[in-house]
């Protein structure tokens, strides 16, 4: 017994699935389904040509053994296979969407080249209403564009199901875009877009075949993602295909069909504005939680970003300046070096080029400001369980010049206390406190009860 579906370097592990390369014999149109991931595609001349000087790979026919020519001939045996799965067969093809990547052009001197790339294989597909015109793949743009940021659009649609399952681990490398910007909604269902409205998964319907574009899922089982796809295969076989609308459609109602409409039309507002409010309180919770990161953050963007924000928190004017943080208060200004590292003993890097920088300032004839010192080590290790955390070099520097050393949860422990109150008398104590302090920074828990 043939298997039902055909995967074309996919790996997709189950029993009614059957495996195969780009180039081995099976054709498409014999099966009911068929799953194509073209990421590999490209290396077959990404590997046997080298880009010319206006960055272009090309071949030529004549000389290259039937190399390009018999590229162009697979590509063109494949695509007659999918137009016939699709149009003949009313089956379904599946394929991950990735930008078109680098192509190669086949001609012989004088001749004009054909361009083939990792989507050549693509049936054509042309979709017409009285003010519009869908034509596939001759004017779909495949942007490169990459996020996690996938919206779905609760269309109903099987393989939404499918993105639905695997939500959390969707990471799209491409968006759908029309040279003509035809509105590809009167042709097609759009099953996800991202967050600025392009879509990232899409199904076309030809004639009773179904072309469906998927973002790539990351972390997922072979035999989970075929299970899962093979399920929303089974279920989009019982659907019919997707029609949209016609422009005179609503003139036509049908008893009960209003209120019916204006109670869905209500329940999608309260949708929208609960789903406003969740990325609302979702952002006030990830710029909260955002300064846990002085804990277990390395890092400019991670760990520094923290130490900043902390800083801020606190009731500084905060600026990065290169690797330092430049801060600024009545009480007093500073300047702030942070290093963080699995290892126990830190702070020599930080501190050399926080005191390099105090030097310069004194040299130039600039008004002095405090030096402080973050520290993060063995961060992996719970901060109440750590060993002392700063090499005693840093340490000797910081008290022989004044410089106050803090440890990275020291300071989370500033910011507690600042949070729990936010009184000027209260932050005006903890940045004092911060600033005076010559050496290692010891009475945090009396600075949490100002």
């Amino acid at each position: 017994m043939n298997a039902r579906y055909l995967a074309i370097d996919w790996l997709l592990d189950h029993s009614d699935v059957h495996r195969e390369g780009f180039f081995d014999s099976s054709s498409f149109s014999s099966y009911e389904a068929v799953f194509v991931d073209p990421i590999g595609l490209a290396r077959h001349w990404l590997d046997a040509t080298a880009p010319g000087g206006d960055g272009a790979r090309r071949t030529d026919p004549e000389q290259d053994r039937g190399f390009g020519r018999t590229l162009i001939r697979w590509m063109a045996k494949r695509r007659e296979e999918a137009d016939d799965l699709l149009k003949r067969r009313g089956g379904i093809l599946v394929t991950r969407l990735y930008a078109r990547g680098e192509g190669l052009e086949v001609a012989a001197p004088g001749s004009p080249p054909e361009r083939i790339d990792r989507y050549s294989w693509l049936p054509a597909i042309s979709l017409v209403d009285r003010h519009h015109q869908l034509a596939f793949p001759a004017n779909a743009r495949f942007v490169a564009r990459r996020g996690s940021d996938v919206i779905l659009e609760r269309s109903g649609n099987p393989f939404e199901e499918y993105l639905r399952e695997f939500e959390g681990r969707l990471r799209y490398a491409a968006v759908y875009q029309d040279l003509l910007s035809t509105p590809i909604d009167r042709f097609a269902c759009v099953l996800a877009r991202n967050r600025v409205g392009d879509p990232v998964a899409v199904e076309i319907p030809a004639a009773e075949g179904r072309l469906v574009l998927l973002p790539p899922v990351e972390g997922v089982p072979p035999s989970r993602e075929a299970d899962v796809l093979a399920h929303a295969v089974g279920r989009s076989v019982e659907r019919g295909p997707f029609v949209a609308d016609p422009d005179w459609l609503p003139a036509y109602t049908l008893p009960g069909e209003d209120a019916l409409a204006d109670e869905l039309s209500g329940l999608v507002e309260r949708r929208d504005a609960l789903h406003a409010k969740v990325e609302e309180v979702s952002a006030r919770l990830e710029g909260k939680t955002r300064l846990k990161r002085l804990l277990y953050g390395q890092g400019r963007s991670s760990f520094g970003g923290a130490v900043a924000g902390a800083f801020a928190a606190l009731g500084f004017e905060v600026e990065t300046i290169g690797d330092l943080v430049s801060l600024q208060s009545d009480e007093g200004n500073a300047l702030v070096a942070a290093e963080a590292s699995e290892e126990p003993h830190v702070g020599l890097t930080a501190y050399g080029r926080l005191h390099r920088e105090l030097e310069r300032v004194i040299a130039d004839g600039e008004d002095p400001v405090k030096g402080v010192l973050v520290v993060s080590g063995s961060r992996e290790l719970d901060p109440k369980r750590r060993p002392t955390q700063f090499a005693a070099e840093a340490l000797r520097g910081c008290r022989a010049h004044g410089y106050c050393l803090m440890t990275s949860y020291q300071l989370y422990r500033l910011v507690q206390a600042a949070s729990a109150d936010r009184s000027k008398k209260a932050l005006a104590a903890l940045r004092r406190n911060l600033l005076e302090t010559d050496g290692e920074l010891r009475d945090v828990g009396d600075s949490e009860a100002a």
